[in-house]
């Protein structure tokens, strides 16, 4: 394996370029050439890599999104652009590619594994939607991120004596809105996995307030949806003012988190490991806190399974 390359693609995460940093520093440290693809898979399709020395990585650890920047690219979705990108990792004369993404990400990596290209895949996403993996790189950041704006929006909400509902990202995963709800005391956790009774809802708010609660706090998973409706009718049913906050990609941004920079560290290095060592065609993950590598096919093909129990202790907590 002398030459090696490496992609950010999909969403950004913070955490992203420690895990660049990690590639090219463990790359370089092997006596590899490493290459940096900018743009993802957009600009392996137009040839847009250069090379990469340790300088290039240098005081980007402490920075949030990417500095290989990054895109959704829908000519890569084609086989001709596929073919393209393939023949332009050839033409760099890369052994194998390192991308850093989610499942739209790795199912890049499949499709130029069949044209014979070595992959190997990390998780960069806020959304922790990946089966495989109990976290993703991005995702302790961002449920630091809400729960700042949850303690900050609680404040106002009690002073106005006002029901706030946040909407949280995640797409189809609530593991951002139940986290970050659990810990930043909400009353109400609304994800996608889990259906919600909006009149069980304002029944809560209304006993709260003839118990004297001031405020009431829901947080709402994107992918649950229907955050103007909801907010319509507890105001309407309750009588009490509701207000939404959508905090959206205020998410994705930000300095990443201790246990964020360290994951990416760990999988980076990883990555490069798995190369040296011949073998492709994986993706790399955490469990129980050890770092472990997968099947690509597996790893696609399994179900994700929602933490029933942790939102049994959210509803026994609110």
């Amino acid at each position: 394996m002398k030459t090696i390359a490496v992609l950010t693609s999909g969403g950004d995460s913070p955490g992203m370029n420690a895990a660049v940093r990690a590639v090219v520093r463990t790359g370089l440290g092997k006596g590899m050439k490493v290459m940096g693809v900018m743009r993802g898979y957009t600009g392996l399709i137009n040839g847009d890599i250069f090379q990469m020395e340790r300088y290039n990585v240098a005081d980007i650890i402490q920075r949030g999104g990417t500095v290989l920047r990054t895109s959704r690219c829908d000519e890569f979705m084609t086989p001709e652009g596929q073919q393209k990108a393939a023949s332009i990792l050839k033409a760099f004369h890369v052994d194998g590619l390192i991308v850093i993404g989610g499942d739209g990400s790795f199912r890049g990596c499949l499709a130029l594994e069949k044209l014979g290209v070595k992959t190997i895949g990390v998780p960069g996403t806020i959304d922790n939607d990946l089966p495989y993996t109990d976290y993703t790189i991005g995702f302790d950041t961002a449920v630091n991120t809400v729960l700042e704006a949850i303690n900050k929006i609680r404040d106002t909400a009690t002073s106005h004596e006002r029901v706030s509902v946040i909407e949280v990202m995640g797409r189809r995963c609530g593991d951002i809105a139940l986290h970050a709800g659990i810990a930043g005391g909400a009353e109400s956790i609304i994800v996608p996995e889990v259906g919600y009774n909006v009149d069980d809802i304002c029944r809560s708010i209304l006993e709260g307030k003839r118990r004297g609660k001031l405020h009431d706090l829901i947080v709402i998973a994107e992918g649950a949806g229907g955050t103007s409706e909801l907010v319509k009718t507890i105001r309407e049913v309750t009588g009490v003012e509701t207000r939404a906050t959508i905090l959206g990609y205020t998410q994705r941004g930000g300095s990443p988190t201790c246990r964020d920079n360290m994951l990416a560290c760990r999988m980076g290095y990883k990555a490069v490991e798995l190369l040296a060592e011949g073998k492709s065609k994986r993706l790399v993950g955490i469990r129980h806190n050890d770092i472990v590598d997968i099947d690509t096919e597996e790893a696609m093909a399994m179900s994700r399974v929602f933490d029933k129990e942790l939102y049994k202790i959210a509803e026994a907590l609110a």
